[in-house]
Parts: structure tokens; sequence; C-alpha cells
């Protein structure tokens, strides 16, 4: 059945619906009760920072997030620091990545699969936690969605050298943001020979890619010297591989609805490895050292989008060689089936308690407990966001165990005094202030610094108060008295 939309406005509508819809799911409770959690706290503190000294701290953590700091700091510059300047960057990455997904599916397989798989891509639990993140990864995502689309493009023959270029640039912009992000080229690269692409394909192809990761390839090797960074990641365990079971599983009925076969340019041709491709590359990466965080392929998502608007995209067809007048209400019935299936995890994912702490609920503790002439100690010291994320609250309180601030050391937590310093500022003082984690979500001690606090406030101190709030917790020590 010919639809009585034209073309033009079609591919607009296949394009600006799951963005339109994919911007209303970011904004829907953006500012998560005004909560922030550490992760984002890192990426506040920075980009408050000047950019000397976002320069000085790049020298020695966090290098491999340098580009999105520098792009947040100039955010936070020009609107102000606030929840929605922080996030707002990825709902639109997001959205954008939405729009991409259902521009590929209209190029491949026609309006529905586009309509179905950029609406679907949004709706992805993965995708609702990290569109309303202030962290790069949708980000990434928006880019890995331009540079595919692009390569679709090319392979279609529409593209000319400046969609090369824009591809090479693409794909640079995504490894410079995190660079495990360039696992989209032997994604893009199965792609190739599946497709069975020409020699002239080939070439550019081969030469864009080369350059982006040339340029690409001195922070990889920059990074490597700060891995310490990741070293808390567990190792790789069999009942982490269920995740990308069910994904590669879900992907795989798709790729199969869409009956691909060599030489054809295809949805499963384009999304199956896109999905597969960055999963399997990161377990086998983390073999070698753990790395296993599903946000560092959130981009392989766009291939699962992809492949279950496939589904969808056939379920329609279906309906419509019986029911011509139903099939357009298919899609619509999917989308309000999968919403309200998915209603408890999206409105547990918009609450405070979607993530392990909350750097800003402990400030107005500190706030209400502190007294003039109180000191203040961070268990572990990278606890210390929360004075970094509110300087205000934190003003009367004499940090006894800092000896280097975050921005004069170039690091995200500071240079503390060596433990026998800390132990006679301790010891001098008649209240203490304990910032740390609650005991749900704490980690065992094991520097020597932190283990010292602990032992000083049990042996020569009494807790006073205590409040704990969204995975953090201060506590209020008063010393002993001699007697």
């Amino acid at each position: 059945m010919a639809s009585p939309v034209g073309p033009g406005r079609r591919r607009a509508l296949v394009v600006s619906i799951p963005m339109l819809w994919t911007f209303s799911l970011g904004l829907w409770g953006l500012s998560r009760q005004g909560s922030v959690w550490r992760d984002e706290a890192a990426t506040w503190q920075v980009a408050e920072r000047s950019t000397a000294e976002i320069w000085h701290m790049l020298g020695n953590v966090d290098v491999v997030h340098g580009c999105y700091y520098l792009l947040m700091h100039a955010l936070f510059e020009c609107f102000g620091p606030s929840t929605t300047v922080l996030r707002l960057p990825s709902v639109i990455a997001t959205g954008v990545a939405a729009a991409c997904v259902g521009g590929i599916g209209h190029r491949l397989a026609g309006m529905w699969v586009g309509l179905a798989g950029g609406m679907a891509f949004g709706l992805l639990p993965a995708v609702q936690f990290y569109l309303q993140e202030g962290r790069p990864y949708a980000l990434v995502a928006a880019g890995a969605g331009m540079s595919t689309l692009l390569l679709v493009t090319l392979l279609q023959g529409r593209g000319r050298t400046v969609h090369w270029a824009a591809y090479g640039g693409t794909v640079m912009m995504c490894g410079l943001l995190n660079w495990l992000s360039l696992m989209i080229l032997p994604a893009h690269l199965a792609t190739l020979v599946w497709s069975r692409a020409g020699r002239a394909v080939w070439k550019r192809w081969t030469t864009a890619a080369a350059a982006a990761t040339a340029c690409v390839l001195p922070l990889v090797v920059f990074s490597r010297g700060q891995s310490a960074q990741v070293s808390w990641i567990p190792p790789l365990t069999w009942h982490m591989l269920i995740g990308p079971a069910v994904l590669l599983a879900i992907g795989g009925v798709g790729a199969l609805v869409d009956r691909p076969r060599a030489g054809r340019l295809s949805v499963a041709t384009v999304g199956l490895p896109l999905l597969a491709v960055p999963q399997i590359g990161l377990i086998g990466l983390s073999l070698i050292q753990p790395l296993f965080l599903d946000r560092y392929i959130l981009f392989s998502l766009l291939g699962l989008a992809l492949l279950i608007g496939t589904s969808i995209g056939s379920a329609v067809e279906a309906v419509e060689a019986r029911h011509p007048r139903a099939s357009p209400a298919v899609l619509p019935a999917v989308l309000v089936v999968a919403m309200v299936a998915l209603l408890p995890q999206s409105l547990a994912k918009r609450s405070p308690s979607s993530r392990v702490d909350d750097v800003l609920a402990v400030a107005s503790d500190v706030r209400r407990l502190q007294e003039p002439g109180d000191a203040v100690l961070f268990i572990p010291s990278a606890r210390r966001d929360t004075k970094s994320v509110s300087p205000s609250v934190f003003s009367g309180l004499r940090d006894i165990a800092l000896a280097q601030s975050p921005e004069e050391s170039g690091t995200l937590k500071g240079l503390e005094a060596t433990p026998g310093r800390i132990r006679a500022a301790m010891l001098a003082q008649r209240r203490i202030l304990l910032v740390t984690d609650t005991p749900q979500v704490a980690r065992p001690v094991t520097a020597e610094r932190d283990k010292m606090k602990a032992a000083v406030l049990k042996e020569h101190f009494r807790a006073v108060a205590d409040e704990q709030v969204r995975g953090r917790r201060v506590t209020v020590y008063e010393i002993r008295s001699a007697g």
C-alpha cells in the first residue's frame, strides 16, 4: 500500500519523530530531584576549573575524558553550573543518535523500520540511564550514529569526498571522547566485508579509518600511563556475560528476520556488526585488563535498536498483508506495551537512588551539623568531591588532612599529608565531621591514611551524630575526655 506521505516528508518524519521522542524521555525527570552522583561530580568539579587547571589535571588523571571536560567547561562558563547544563548535552546527543537510527533504518528497509528502530533506541534501559548522565557516553553514541549513517550513505553511492572526510572526522571525535569507541571501525569493516563493497570504497574507507586512528593514537598511548584509574573494575566473570548474551540473542533474531545475504547492504549487515563487534571486542580486552563496563560501548545499542526495528517493521508488513488499515497501529501498540512494561524501570532510573550515591544530598547535613571550629575528614579521599561541588558548605570547616588542593595538585581528590601529620592534626581537634560512604555501598578501606584515620577516630573519639542519605554518610565525632 503506497503511503500518502511524500518521500521527502516521510524521510523528515522518520528522523524527527525519534529525535523528539528521545528528547522527551531525556527531559522527563532530568534533575533527578537535584541529585548528582560521584561520576557526574567529577565532571562538575573539573568543568568549574580554569582551562589551565584542566590541562594541568589531564597530565595526571582522566586524560581520556579531556575533550569532554573542556566542552563542559565552556558550557558552564556560558550558562553556569547546574544539573540541567550538566545533563542536557547527553539528552541532545541521545536524540541525535535516535535520529541517526531512524535515518539508517529508513534508507535500508523503509519507513516503519526506521521509525521503530529510532523509537526503540530511546526506550532501551541502558540508553535511558545514560541519556541523563553528565558523562561523555551519549555523545559518543551520537557520533557513532552519525558515522554509521555516513557510511551507509557512501555504500549506497550517494556520497562524495566531503562525506568521507566527515566520516573520518566523526570517528576521530568519538575516539577523542572515548578511545574505546574506535571499536566501531572493525564493526564497519565487517559491514564492508559482508556487503562486498567495491575496491574504491575500500580504499577510501581505509584512508579515513587510518587517519582517524592516527589522530587518536597519541591519546591512547598517553592514557595507558593512567590505567590505575580503572584498576577498580572487577575481572570478567561468567555472570557478567549474561547481559551481552541476551543482547546478542535479541539482535540475532532481528538479523534472521531481515534475511541477510552476502553482497546486499541491509539492516542486518549494518546493525549486527555494530552490536556484536564492540560487545565481543570489550570482552576480549577485558581478558587482558578488566574493562568490562557497559557504558564504554553504549554506542553498540544503535545496532540493537536497528535490529529491533527490523522485527517490528516485519510485523507491520505481516499485518498490512492481511489488514491494511490496521498496520499503522502496530508500532504505536508496541510502544505502549513497551512503555508500560518499562515504566517501573524508567521511574527508577530517574530517581536519586538509581545511582550509587548522591554527592549533593549529604552537603545539607554537613551544613546543619557543623559548628564553629570543626574540622572535616574524608574516607576515602575521593569523597572530597562533595566539598569540590559544594565549596560554600565547607567554608567554615578545616580540611585537616589536605596538603594540596585538587586544583593545585592537578588531581580530582587533592593530595593529603603524611599519616603522621594527619594523626597529629586529628588529635588536636575537639570535633571532626567525617564524610564517607554508607555501609551498603562502602568498599573495604585499603589506603594506609584511611586506615589510620579510622583507627584514631575509633580510639580517641566518640560519635555524637550520624546521618546517612543516598549512599553518603556524615558522622560527627567528639574527642574523648582524658578521664
